[in-house]
Order: C-alpha cells, then sequence, then structure tokens
C-alpha cells in the first residue's frame, strides 16, 4: 500500500520516457542517425510539453482496479490522438519547422507498441502482487447480508483485485445504532473503501456517510440489489440524478471498435508479408496432393448478419458437399491426406487474414457460421444473436477451448465460451486466445 502511490507518477514517467525513445527510434529508422539541431532540441520540447499537458488533462497513467487493461489502452489512444493533432497543428499553423511525414507516423507507432507492452507488464505484475496478498485495498461492508454475501462471493473470485474485506456491519445494527457510534466504528477499522450493499437506504444516512468518507479519504461505493441474468447495466448521471441503463446486450465502444480494428490491420501485416513464402509453399503442396482449387470458399454470416465470402486452404476433396451443409468430424473421409494435417495444424485457416484486412472479419472473436446452422442455432440458443455484435473472428475461445463441432449441439456448447468472451472484451483476453491458438497449431490438435 505504501508504494502505491508511486504508481501513478511512476507511470507518468515511464510514458514520457517511451515517447522521447519512440521519437530517436524513428529517426534512426528514417534517417539512419539523429540531428542535434537548435530546431531538433525545440520541436523535442514542444512533443515533451504538449505531452504532459494531455497526460495531465486524460489522466491516462492513472491504473485503476478492477485492472481493466483494453479500456487503459482505448484512454492511451485517445491521448495520442489528441497529441499528434496538436504538435502537428502547432507545427503547420505556425510554421516552424519541417516535420517529416514518415517519422512523425513511426514515433506513433512505436510509442503505441511500447505502451502496450509496457502497460501489459504493469497490469501482470499488480495481477500477480495482489495474487500473494500484496497491494491490497481494506474494505468495510456495510448493509444487507444477501447482498453482502453476493459482493463476497464475487470479489473471492477475483484475488486480482487486490481487496481485503476487513468487517461488516449488517443493517440490523444499523437501525439499532446512533450514527455517531457507526461512524466511529467505520473509523476504528481503518478501511480505504466502504460498500454499502443497500434496498432500502436512509438518505440522511447516506449523506453523512458520503461526507465521511470525504473527509478520512474513503471511497464510498453503492452496491444495488439488483441481479441481472444475462443483461448488463451502465450507470448514467442526469445532474444529481443516478440512473442505471439496462440492456440485455453489451454496448462495444467505439474506442474499442477502433483498437481492434487497429490491431486487426497490423497483425494481420506482420503475418502476411513475412509469413508470404510459408503460404507460397502451402499453396503448392495443396494444389500437388490433390486435384481442385488451392483455396476455398464458402459464404458466412458476418457482424450484423451480413453474408461474406471467407477463404481457406482447401483440406477436402472437391465436391465433398453437395446436398446439404455438413460438419467435419474425426476421420471424415472427405478430407485429404495434407488437409488432415492442415486442419490439425490450424494452417488451413491462414488465408483468412485477408478476410481480417478486408474487414470481414476480426483475429479474435467467435467463428462466423453458415446461415443453414444458424437457423438451427438460435432455436437451439436463443443468446447467439448477441455474438452478431461483434465481427467474426480467425480464432476464439471457444475455438481453442472446445475445438472443431461435429453437430449443433456440439456448436450450442461452444458458443457458451464466446458469449464469456462477449462479456470480457479485453487486450489481455486477445492476446491470450492468441497464444492458445498458437500452442494447439503447434501441438498438432486442431480437428
Amino acid at each position: 500500500m505504501r508504494y502505491s502511490k508511486l504508481l501513478q507518477p511512476f507511470t507518468f514517467l515511464c510514458d514520457l520516457i517511451l515517447l522521447n525513445i519512440a521519437l530517436q527510434c524513428a529517426h534512426l529508422l528514417i534517417f539512419t542517425f539523429y540531428s542535434y539541431e537548435i530546431q531538433s532540441t525545440d520541436f523535442l520540447l514542444l512533443v515533451n510539453l504538449t505531452w504532459i499537458t494531455i497526460a495531465s488533462v486524460t489522466k491516462n497513467y492513472t491504473i485503476k482496479r478492477p485492472l481493466i487493461l483494453s479500456d487503459n489502452l482505448s484512454k492511451f489512444m485517445s491521448s495520442i490522438v489528441y497529441h499528434l493533432v496538436m504538435v502537428l497543428g502547432i507545427v503547420y499553423f505556425f510554421k516552424l519547422y519541417e516535420v517529416s511525414r514518415m517519422v512523425m507516423f513511426c514515433t506513433y507507432l512505436l510509442f503505441f507498441i511500447f505502451i502496450v507492452v509496457q502497460r501489459s507488464l504493469i497490469f501482470f505484475t499488480l495481477d500477480y502482487i495482489r495474487k500473494k496478498g500484496y497491494n491490497i485495498k481494506h474494505v468495510i461492508i456495510i448493509g444487507n447480508a444477501d447482498i453482502v454475501n453476493r459482493v463476497k462471493k464475487s470479489f473471492s473470485r477475483h484475488p486480482e483485485y487486490g481487496y481485503n474485506f476487513i468487517t461488516t456491519i449488517p443493517e440490523e445494527m444499523i437501525e439499532s445504532m446512533p450514527h455517531d457510534v457507526l461512524f466511529d466504528k467505520i473509523l476504528d477499522a481503518g478501511p480505504d473503501e466502504a460498500f454499502i450493499c443497500y434496498k432500502f437506504m436512509d438518505q440522511l444516512l447516506l449523506n453523512k456517510l458520503v461526507n465521511l468518507g470525504d473527509q478520512h479519504s474513503i471511497k464510498i461505493k453503492l452496491v444495488s440489489d439488483l441481479v441481472l441474468d444475462n443483461s448488463y447495466a451502465s450507470i448514467v448521471n442526469y445532474e444529481n440524478l443516478p440512473v442505471i441503463q439496462i440492456t440485455s446486450s453489451i454496448e462495444i465502444s467505439l474506442k474499442i471498435i477502433l483498437f481492434k480494428r487497429c490491431f486487426d490491420i497490423l497483425f494481420s501485416l506482420l503475418v502476411m508479408i513475412p509469413g508470404l513464402p510459408v503460404f507460397i509453399v502451402l499453396a503448392i503442396i495443396t494444389k500437388l496432393t490433390s486435384k481442385g482449387p488451392v483455396f476455398y470458399r464458402q459464404e458466412r454470416i458476418g457482424r450484423n448478419h451480413k453474408p461474406f465470402s471467407m477463404y481457406k486452404f482447401r483440406s477436402m476433396y472437391v465436391n465433398s458437399e453437395q446436398a446439404v451443409p455438413l460438419l467435419s468430424k474425426d476421420k471424415d473421409p472427405r478430407i485429404t491426406k495434407w488437409g488432415l494435417f492442415l486442419r490439425k495444424s490450424r494452417l488451413d485457416e491462414l488465408p483468412q487474414f485477408w478476410n481480417v484486412l478486408k474487414g470481414d472479419m476480426s483475429i479474435v472473436g467467435p467463428r462466423p457460421e453458415r446461415q443453414y446452422f444458424i437457423e438451427q442455432l438460435i432455436e437451439e440458443s436463443p443468446n447467439y444473436k448477441k455474438l452478431f455484435k461483434l465481427k467474426p473472428g480467425l480464432t476464439s475461445i471457444g475455438q481453442v477451448n472446445y475445438g472443431y463441432a461435429e453437430n449443433v449441439q456440439e456448436m450450442r456448447d461452444r458458443i457458451r465460451y464466446d458469449l464469456i468472451y462477449l462479456k470480457n472484451i479485453n487486450f489481455n483476453n486477445d492476446l491470450s486466445i492468441i497464444f492458445q491458438t498458437i500452442k494447439v497449431m503447434v501441438q498438432l490438435k486442431g480437428k
């Protein structure tokens, strides 16, 4: 706890250092050396002062509980955009210097990559430390027993949140206890935060608790008795009136959509450009080992029910599916010997990086299905319709943990994983799914 106050200034300073490293690296990459002329020194000063201003306003260096990397990176992306607009605006409006567009592009690209690595390390370290019982926030819970137990059960599943419940004050005790005695009891416990679990909260008491928290640096948090089943809530403040907004599906923010799209493009290019020789070799072997085209194209249904053509390296004999759509299964006679290796290694999916670049798919997301199976899945599992808010993925948590499905029942079971992913879209999860996919590919555990 005594070191937690240093985290924000440490992060702020690291961000500033990484910005300068990115700028220097960009100059080295473009010009092979950095010129230390007066105008370059002035430009460095402009870049640093602008970033200090933007960071101070946006508070992008703030790391809050619970740790959600995607939210932190989304805020950081906004800061980068503001910084770029301000720097270029000052440079070009006042015609101060000649700035290379390529240098600026490389600077911000490197800066973002550095920050992703840095934030990931910070979040991983904090997760580890809190799971070991350090950097803990001490919490007191006040109110209804049922809600209190629900809060404790929920937080016990997430030790990385770093909360320690030190004492509980039940609502029966509050009703018979003078306010001054209640406040003394809270202060004696020495909490960092107080969770107020209420069904019917006395407005006067609530106001006094808030004032007590402000005076003694105790965060006051209200926990509603509302239980949501497959629904999601957010708070909208209308002046002094907090309103709970409830929806049956998660609203995916524009920041997350933008972040995922940028990551998809960057990751696809990093795979396709260096991996072009591998693509060519796989294409040649596919062509030589069986008659038919190299690529297999099939219509799938994407985001918002929009159909698109999905590509794969062909792993089956030509005309293997003529009457009705069929799912593949173990020892499927339609699969070629080379196709069996492609499917076990998941290499048959590589052409879908083209679908990702086109915008039909994402790197991580629920696997796209054909309309024939979608109609059956919606009958079996109506929640499947929620997945159409996302772009389908080249890989998915269901694909990693469950694998290929051989029938509609197994497809329905796999959907449960994708619905979990829908509730937890963040950069950490996407990276974890990608690494797990690579592990499946290396171990030839695909079906």
